[in-house]
């Protein structure tokens, strides 16, 4: 991940020249880990300016001053999420995080396809566990709203059992919990996403949550790669219960929109630019199947056109990740710019107004950018 618009401060000999051409000419892991340094000694830059009046919205009862937010799997650690705050994201969701540390899948396992601003990732939940990121985040005045995205080690023995533990941890320090069950690179735990065992899985997750002393709001997150069969069986599930709503979409392993292209073939989850389309149809797909039930829209928005595509298609709030390594974190800055433009183009006052007017049209198939 990188950014480009940075503080005078990089002129510091550690940091100097990390500029986006810079990063992108490093191995993408190593590239990532800079920007994280960098974020964690207070050289990024900072929105000096309100966010525009256009863009509050709530979600689940939370307060957002954007609906514009970092997607879980760029601070793995809970090390940064009070810096991109202050960069101007609405919200910041941390993780994934396991109940035990784990270093992932081999490198390299993060790859660039420049060619279509795509990133394939397999890094396998590498993080440092529950208690070290809890007590990163234990007290954190953020600045925004806060998730952390809790998922299952990969040699655990019931899966279920980590989620559960991951709610008993963080309901107290998360103004939301994410139920990460979509990664491709965990072997089984897109399992999960099955009727029976996601019925059984959210049981246990919102009886543990009931138990907590804050009611924190829930989200499921569901992969791109379903068919219709599967998306009417995660609603069916969804709505039987009182999850507070879904995240759509992780990433995909399908290489159709990046046949032939640098890294094509490496395995893992296919994110950025090539994944819009698919994940904005799936995401009216689930609009159209869940009613109202909050959605968070992720998966290749690239530009402002494309974060409000994913509004117009049934989001109620955004997340992004992979196209910051191509356009830095100066792309946040145009894309909520370019979210009140369209709000006002379309005569309204509010970003929440334009959720789901084109949701028939994209789930469809009609619609793509």
């Amino acid at each position: 991940m990188i950014f480009s618009r940075l503080s005078p401060l990089l002129r510091i000999p550690l940091v100097a020249n990390l500029g986006r051409d810079t990063l992108l000419k490093m191995d993408p892991e190593t590239a990532h880990g800079a920007t994280i340094t960098a974020l964690r000694m207070g050289l990024a830059p900072e929105q000096d300016y309100a966010d525009p009046r256009e863009l509050r919205t709530t979600l689940c009862g939370l307060d957002l001053a954007n609906p514009v937010g970092m997607a879980a799997g760029f601070d793995k650690n809970g090390e940064v999420p009070k810096p991109l705050a202050r960069v101007g994201f609405g919200m910041v969701e941390v993780g994934t995080v396991t109940p035990r540390p784990q270093s992932g899948n081999p490198k390299p396992r993060l790859f660039r396809v420049p060619e279509a601003e795509g990133v394939i990732n397999r890094m396998g939940f590498n993080n440092e566990g529950h208690e070290a990121v809890f007590a990163r985040l234990k007290g954190a005045h953020v600045g925004a709203i806060l998730g952390v995205n809790i998922g299952a080690n990969k040699d655990s023995e019931d899966f279920v059992a980590d989620y559960v533990l991951g709610v008993d941890r963080f309901s107290a320090v998360a103004d939301y919990l994410t139920v990460n069950i979509s990664s491709p690179n965990t072997p089984g735990l897109r399992n999960l996403q099955a009727e029976e065992a996601l019925a059984r899985l959210l049981d246990a997750v919102l009886k543990a949550r009931s138990k907590a002393s804050v009611r924190v709001p829930v989200f499921l997150k569901i992969a791109p790669d379903l068919d219709e069969k599967a998306m009417d069986a995660i609603a069916r599930t969804v709505l039987a219960t009182d999850l507070d709503g879904l995240i759509v979409s992780n990433t995909t392993i399908g290489r159709e929109t990046v046949a032939n292209m640098t890294n094509a073939t490496e395995t893992g989850g296919l994110s950025g630019k090539p994944l819009f389309n698919l994940a904005t149809r799936r995401l009216a797909q689930m609009r159209q199947r869940v009613g109202a039930l909050p959605i968070i829209g992720v998966g290749g928005i690239h530009s402002p056109e494309t974060a409000l595509a994913k509004f117009e298609a049934g989001a109620n709030a955004v997340q992004l990740y992979s196209a910051l390594v191509f356009g830095g974190f100066d792309m946040l800055d145009r894309l909520k710019r370019g979210l009140a433009a369209g709000v006002r183009s379309a005569g309204k006052t509010s970003i929440s107004e334009l959720t789901g007017r084109t949701s028939a049209d994209w789930a469809a198939g009609k619609l793509s950018l």
